[in-house]
């Protein structure tokens, strides 16, 4: 085990905080017209948008389906390996499905979304790569990258976690603003906890 100071362990963290900052804010700079094709085609879904995703891109898919919905964009979490085994029945030609995928090379997540567009379903892709065969499924590509040396060893998507947020962040205000999302629709739909007492004592 490698032995640090205290000292040297604060530093260390505080590297590890402004390295990822630096890969989000970078991440301004990549946004181009994909977005917008990526919000159209989630503002006009006559159905439900899915997100999936696996490994940590599972987490940020289930974090970016609660945004969407808490911002007024009805969407749900879908597990791409339940899809496999019936699951995939619920998906219908109304739909949209979000998928989160770095590499794009996931068997089960492509899988997945092969039966999704054969069912109608329209594709969107966050994923670093547009050639993959993920890509190549998809009807958008949102185009995402993460600074090469923002996850340990390039692998454990600690700073890229956060990039692909942030890409989602975008997408879910830009869906509330362009929806009339207002701060009392929010309060119909989170009347609970401390948000919604405030929003409660506000109303």
């Amino acid at each position: 085990m490698t032995k640090l100071s205290t000292k040297e362990m604060v530093a260390r963290a505080k590297q590890v905080v402004q390295r990822e900052a630096r890969a989000v804010a970078s991440l301004a700079d990549q946004l181009d017209e994909s977005v917008t094709r990526v919000v159209e085609l989630l503002v006009n879904c006559k159905g439900h948008v899915l997100v999936t995703g696996t490994g940590t891109s599972h987490a940020m898919a289930l974090r970016l389906a609660h945004l969407l919905a808490c911002c007024g964009t009805p969407a749900l979490f879908v597990n791409a390996t339940d899809g496999l085994h019936g699951g995939s029945g619920a998906i219908t030609a109304n739909d949209v499905l979000f998928v989160i995928s770095k590499g794009g090379q996931s068997d089960e997540i492509n899988r997945f979304v092969e039966i999704a567009r054969a069912r109608g379903a329209k594709i969107i892709a966050q994923t670093e790569d547009p050639k993959s065969p993920l890509g190549r499924l998809s009807d958008v590509v949102f185009h995402v990258t993460a600074e090469g040396d923002v996850d340990p060893y390039g692998m454990i998507a600690t700073g890229s976690s956060l990039v692909n947020g942030a890409a989602g962040d975008a997408v879910c205000v830009l869906l509330l603003e362009l929806r009339g999302y207002t701060k009392r629709d929010f309060g119909k739909t989170h009347p609970g906890g401390a948000v919604g007492r405030k929003l409660s004592d506000e109303t």
